[in-house]
């Protein structure tokens, strides 16, 4: 059983992470219309990484060391890279609160990542939970059958969102032992940055078009969900363990089907919270930890 507490500066910075990243599954939704999901990943990594290098310029901090670079290379192109193009497109196909769901399946997936790359095992719970999300996955694929191809689309997109999120994430923490969280954000979003530039065109041409209000949604994007929340999260994973960092975004869900519907006026259908809340579920029994052995009763001899 493990003991070890996380420093209350952690649970700081993750709990800032989740507010961020909750709010951009709304602003990407509504950015969807103006921006193409190439277009808006480009312009929100380059708006956070012109934040990044400030700070990394007035924090002094250079370039991490070699060993760092593996994990951050690998979390660049997968994390800030293919999954914000991912998400971008699944988002314009579901609403928000939906997204939200199924990309929380990522921390299932991260232990199941753990186990396979970190030869850490594959605990029967962590089977378990993963089957449940699956299920919960599907349930959510059946919820927007009705609403055609389109959104069975974006429900797999979403799913391959989830996957390079945890991808993402096992690989940086790695990165961690030997790079600040800032070197480790900063250069893993200048990264995505530079593989999302083949759509540098189509974001100049969205910006010709769209309203200056979608604009500035994007560069609140690259600001605080991105290089805000992805150092903050950075910076609490350093100090505790993926698998309990992936557990603090089962808040996110719930955040974003509150701010979607009090902002963009959309709630997920019945049929896909109750998916939704399958693959939390499942989530939930991946990580959980089977009880240890009940106390033996102590049996007192009696004098006669």
């Amino acid at each position: 059983m493990e003991n070890q507490r996380v420093p209350g500066a952690a649970v700081a910075a993750a709990s800032v992470t989740v507010v961020f990243w909750a709010s951009a599954f709304v602003g990407i939704r509504a950015a969807a219309p103006h921006f193409s999901p190439g277009s808006l990943a480009l312009g929100r990594l380059l708006s956070g990484a012109v934040v990044l290098v400030l700070f990394l310029l007035i924090r002094r901090q250079g370039l991490p060391p070699r060993a760092a670079w593996p994990g951050i290379v690998v979390s660049g192109l997968l994390w800030f890279g293919l999954y914000m193009v991912a998400l971008n497109w699944g988002e314009e196909l579901v609403d928000a609160g939906t997204a939200a769901m199924i990309v929380n399946v990522g921390p299932a997936l991260m232990a199941l990542l753990a186990g396979w790359l970190l030869h850490e095992g594959f605990p029967p719970r962590l089977m378990a939970g993963i089957g449940v999300s699956f299920a919960g996955a599907v349930v959510v694929g059946l919820s927007m059958s009705g609403g055609g191809r389109a959104s069975v689309l974006g429900v797999l997109l979403c799913l391959v969102a989830a996957i390079t999120y945890a991808a993402g994430v096992v690989a940086q923490k790695p990165a961690l032992r030997y790079a600040s969280a800032l070197q480790a954000t900063t250069f893993g979003c200048l990264i995505g940055a530079v593989a999302c530039l083949p759509f540098a065109g189509q974001l100049i041409d969205d910006i010709r078009t769209a309203p200056m209000s979608a604009t500035l949604n994007v560069v609140y994007l690259g600001v605080f969900p991105t290089a805000v929340a992805f150092t903050t999260w950075a910076y609490a994973l350093a100090r505790t363990t993926a698998g309990k960092m992936g557990s603090t975004t089962y808040a996110v869900p719930v955040v974003v089907i509150l701010l979607s519907w009090a902002i963009l006026d959309e709630v997920p259908r019945a049929l896909a919270i109750a998916g939704g809340a399958l693959c939390l579920a499942g989530v939930a029994v991946s990580r959980s930890r089977p009880r240890g052995p009940a106390p033996e009763p102590v049996v007192t001899q009696s004098h006669r």
